[in-house]
């Protein structure tokens, strides 16, 4: 059940419009599919130092404080629910201003890596958000973490691959529609909320 949970929030986290995003997105609009998945890989990457500080601290938090690892689930929740009403006040739309020109595939891969490992939210939401799929009863948490996060991160790569290839087949009307966006916010906005509430309930 906590597989099922992790799977529906991680694919609602990793499709919210993002940095990521927007990267892929752009290089998608103005490069083609072959250089959105080049971006893909990239922000990819970008998630992975955070991933493992985040895996690392969790470790030695549940093995020093059992209550503060369950204080930082409860935490976690609560951020779910705030990252839907930030959603909710999100009116910025996915537009292609972010490459104005050509790039590279070395460079695609510099600007999505660094635009991710330089984001500081993205350490603190992963010691938010994998405790709260971690059972009370698990005798290798740490694993079961490792386990998580590589299942996250192909999400995050194979979702940013549609996007690009999404994004490089359409205009940019449906990109910048203000009534799409309008319905995605709301969805994701809704969806978080759901989740929220569910983990809340059952996180022991």
């Amino acid at each position: 059940m906590l597989y099922n949970d992790f799977l529906v929030t991680s694919l609602l986290i990793v499709m919210s419009p993002g940095t990521g995003a927007i990267i892929t997105l752009s290089a998608g609009l103005r490069q083609g599919k072959r250089s959105a998945i080049i971006a893909a890989a990239g922000c990819t990457l970008g998630v992975l130092p955070h991933m493992l500080a985040a895996v690392t601290g969790l470790a030695a938090l549940l093995h020093a404080s059992p209550l503060l690892f369950s204080i930082v689930k409860y935490t976690g929740v609560a951020y779910l629910l705030l990252m839907a009403w930030q959603t909710l006040r999100d009116k910025t739309l996915l537009t292609a201003d972010g490459l104005r020109q050509e790039l590279s595939p070395g460079a695609l891969i510099i600007r999505a890596v660094v635009a991710n490992l330089l984001n500081p939210k993205l350490s603190l939401f992963f010691l938010a958000f994998l405790p709260q799929f971690i059972a009370s009863g698990d005798v290798h948490p740490t694993q079961s973490m490792l386990i998580l996060s590589a299942i996250f991160t192909a999400l995050t790569f194979a979702v940013f691959s549609l996007y690009g290839a999404f994004a490089s087949s359409v205009s940019h009307y449906v990109l910048g529609n203000p009534r799409v966006m309008t319905g995605i916010r709301w969805s994701v906005a809704l969806a978080f909320t759901a989740v929220g509430i569910r983990l809340a309930m059952a996180v022991q």
